[in-house]
């Protein structure tokens, strides 16, 4: 296991990496913090971030399409342009909102086990070209240490045409969510596996964790799947509800069978207390 706390954990001989979800080693700490990426780019986690296009093509660090909610601004994200957003504050703390520009300058300093995720909220319509272009002008040096993500495969799609050289994922959950309802599991892996095996040609794939926890008790395992196409899997999102206190009974049967599936990551909001939490129980 790596020396900083809140990296990994170790369940029968395999590793699952706790990721940092929206930069935050835990819930107290202030959305999407720089401080918070710079610590986790020295220790070598894996930490995630959203983000939105401009309205010139380039990108900033925020979850909603909207201002209003994370930030002192109002209106669409998409009809701004850098410019405009620079006089503006993250709610959380009063800090400076986080741009594409100021991620490519922070990644030169990464640990070489260090992985951010660019989780992409908008899809390739909104995107464009010149999303595109942007991303391949402030990336184009940088690749082990980013992976681009989207549950939009066009928009992936268009990722590995100009940018081969970037990792790539693929969020499906809603749609393997909505096939489920009105199909049943065997139409989800046969979605899935044609997922896996296309053009897209994702090295991670996120799903939602009680997807996963469904599927493996109707017979379906989806981390299977995914691994025996040489895919990894990222179970998204399980955060302690009571950091201090542990796992509940409830919440150590969940993650404990989660775990017991092997996903490569597991997605969390308190990644150093999950790592104490998981200890604790397993040492009885």
């Amino acid at each position: 296991m790596k020396d900083a706390p809140g990296l990994q954990i170790e369940f029968e001989g395999h590793s699952t990496l706790l990721k940092w979800h929206r930069l935050r080693r835990r819930m107290a700490d202030s959305l999407f913090s720089a401080e918070v990426m710079a610590e986790g780019f020295r220790a070598g986690a894996s930490m995630e971030l959203d983000l939105r296009v401009r309205a010139d093509g380039g990108f900033v660090v925020l979850h909603d399409k909207e201002l209003e909610g994370e930030t002192t601004g109002r209106g669409l994200v998409a009809q701004k342009s850098l410019a405009e957003l620079r006089d503006l504050r993250m709610r959380e703390g009063n800090r400076p909102l986080l741009y594409s520009e100021d991620l490519a300058a922070m990644l030169q300093s990464a640990h070489p086990d260090a992985l951010l995720q660019f989780d992409m909220k908008d899809d390739y319509e909104a995107i464009g070209e010149k999303g595109i272009a942007h991303l391949a002008e402030h990336l184009q040096q940088i690749s082990a240490s980013v992976i681009v993500s989207a549950g939009s495969l066009e928009l992936i799609l268009a990722v590995k045409e100009k940018l081969p050289h970037l990792r790539r994922g693929i969020d499906p959950t809603d749609k393997l969510g909505d096939i489920y309802k009105a199909e049943g599991w065997k139409a989800v892996e046969k979605e899935l596996l044609a997922d896996l095996r296309g053009p897209t040609e994702p090295e991670t794939v996120y799903l939602y964790w009680p997807m996963l926890l469904n599927a493996a008790k109707a017979g379906l395992d989806m981390i299977a799947l995914c691994h025996s196409e040489a895919k990894l899997v990222d179970a998204w999102t399980f955060t302690l509800k009571d950091p201090e206190g542990g796992f509940s009974d409830a919440e150590w049967t969940n993650f404990s069978a989660l775990v017991a599936l092997k996903p490569d990551q597991i997605t969390t909001d308190e990644a150093p207390a999950t790592e104490r939490a998981w200890l604790k129980r397993m040492a009885g």
